[in-house]
């Protein structure tokens, strides 16, 4: 290792608007020495997700900006390679908030052993991860689709929207997905099993998304807002529940669009169908993952859910991968290898 180094991405400049790859600059540092209680990551995975934009902006959040010269935030499962920690050994495969780089250090807090199973070690960032947990908690905990109900996930394709709609088949209801393109609504009707999907780039979408959901909408998981939103609006259900887990629409945007017309309409429906529309993040619902653990491995392995992995090859393409992720160029999650896998996994 004394020859190798440590490629990272650092955050050269906010992005005023969409991210360009300007606003990112490749570092290049000696690899770091764990002190007392820390211990040496090697990544192998790195996970990009839409939350980084945000993280790339110093409005104020949920949580801090990366800083101006700092490594870019992300999560990454990452083999410890020198550990001076109890908890961790040389050998074991974690998931860790290392960033985008090759190495990082870590003092355990927040780091989980990856098990060995029959998905892949990438999965942790994926269905079995994050993007997982956030579509079981927040159908669960706030969608609470009953048999018979009618859900709608928007980003149906994607990591969080793809579990959505699996899950809420496996517990009875009709499950409708709104993607980008006929190929990934075809993937969601022919491999995943939803009754039927809405493509959000067709001219007549709303209407296509009416006859799609002929008795209304019960659940509606928000992960995009903008236009999709204001077709799924006038179908919602009374009691309609909407979890709003992401915006996706706006997360590019130098101002918000002009809504004061549409405000006291949602306001309307809000009281008079009784809506129920909750924000969350995933790790309001921590105590979830338990359960989410078990049962989503046991869907995994009994072939109820089935997942797509989005992997480009190289630290050096995370830049470019990530901007085409804001731009839904993706299909399935968005996964850099960074290096090798460690031998048996």
């Amino acid at each position: 290792m004394s020859t190798a180094t440590n490629r990272r991405w650092l955050l050269a400049s906010r992005p005023e608007g969409a991210p360009v790859p300007e606003n990112f600059r490749l570092d290049e540092a000696e690899i770091p020495t764990p002190g007392a209680g820390e211990m040496l990551l090697r990544v192998i995975y790195l996970s990009l997700d839409p939350y980084m934009r945000g993280r790339m902006s110093d409005a104020k959040s949920y949580a801090a900006p990366v800083p101006i010269d700092g490594v870019m935030e992300g999560e990454t499962v990452a083999e410890v390679m020198e550990s001076n920690n109890p908890d961790f050994a040389p050998g074991d495969i974690v998931l860790a908030r290392a960033g985008w780089q090759s190495y990082g250090l870590s003092d355990g807090t927040g780091v989980r052993k990856v098990a060995a199973g029959s998905a892949p070690i990438s999965t942790a960032l994926g269905v079995l991860g994050m993007p997982g947990l956030t579509a079981y908690a927040g159908l669960k905990n706030i969608g609470m689709p009953k048999a018979g109900e009618t859900v709608v996930v928007a980003a149906a394709s994607g990591p969080v929207g793809s579990a959505v709609g699996q899950i809420a088949k496996i517990r009875g209801a009709r499950a409708v997905g709104i993607a980008g393109g006929a190929d990934k609504c075809a993937y969601l009707v022919d491999e995943l099993g939803f009754d039927a999907a809405v493509d959000h780039r067709a001219p007549d979408f709303a209407e296509q998304l009416a006859k799609a959901c002929p008795d209304g909408i019960d659940v509606y998981f928000e992960n995009v807002s903008g236009k999709v939103f204001d077709a799924v609006f006038p179908l919602f259900n009374q009691f309609a529940r909407m979890p709003v887990c992401g915006t996706i629409a706006f997360y590019n945007a130098t101002s918000f669009p002009e809504m004061d017309t549409k405000v006291p309409a949602l306001m309307r429906a809000v009281l008079t169908k009784r809506l129920r529309i909750q924000g969350f993040i995933v790790y309001d619902f921590a105590s979830d993952y338990s359960d989410f653990a078990r049962d989503m491995a046991g869907w995994i392995a009994d072939g109820r859910v089935k997942y797509r992995e989005d992997i480009v090859e190289g630290i050096e393409t995370a830049p470019e991968a990530f901007i085409g992720l804001l731009k839904g160029k993706n299909f399935g999650k968005m996964v850099v290898k960074v290096g090798q896998d460690p031998v048996g996994a």
